[in-house]
């Protein structure tokens, strides 16, 4: 057993959280939403998740994260640098990684600052550039559960493949309920074809 999973299940034996993950598809690349994103120990809890399950991740960060010292750490537990101001590129770079042979399952957490204006659409549009499938994770602080539900294949229908992530979310809270955000894309009518909006 991994260090990184014996770690985990040491937080999950003490934890008052309880881990209820669903199998994941093994093929060592996807999407795993992170949901709803309303605190920063989300990052905790979704590290203990994929630890648990030997999942090789990556997880997209802003920029000023990996500056300093604690750059080489955010690094090495799989971040990936975004700078907010230019992020044209993101969806090719992203897709370009998984072409040239990287495996990952990448960790998105679409409500980005949390700012309650919707979730941003790049996890859909990697999804469906790179044929990816999409898993998703939640926290739930009102049951006090966390951990990876369905795993879905994206139709190109954003409405309707919306409204299975919807119906997930429903009732989950996240870590601080009072700032969960429904997932709800800024425009499902254009999501595919708006190049601007990074994950």
């Amino acid at each position: 057993m991994s260090l990184r999973r014996t770690a985990a299940r040491a937080f999950w034996r003490v934890s008052r959280w309880t881990l209820r993950t669903e199998r994941v598809p093994r093929d060592g690349t996807g999407i795993i939403i992170g949901a709803p994103h309303t605190s920063n120990w989300d990052f905790v809890l979704m590290l203990a998740i994929a630890w648990e399950a030997e999942l090789p991740f990556r997880w997209l960060g802003k920029h000023t994260l990996f500056q300093g010292p604690a750059g080489p750490l955010m690094r090495a537990l799989g971040g990936i640098p975004v700078d907010r101001r230019d992020p044209a590129g993101l969806v090719d770079d992203i897709v370009g990684r998984m072409a040239a042979g990287e495996r990952f399952y990448l960790v998105v957490t679409p409500e980005g600052s949390r700012s309650g204006s919707g979730w941003k659409s790049g996890f859909y549009r990697i999804a469906r550039a790179a044929g990816l499938t999409v898993t998703l994770g939640y926290v739930d602080r009102t049951t006090m559960t966390a951990g990876l539900g369905p795993t879905l294949t994206l139709t190109g229908d954003v409405r309707a493949d919306m409204d299975v992530v919807r119906a997930f979310y429903a009732d989950k809270s996240g870590f601080v309920p009072a700032r969960r955000t429904e997932p709800r894309l800024r425009d499902e009518a254009v999501a595919d074809a708006d190049p601007g909006d990074p994950a």
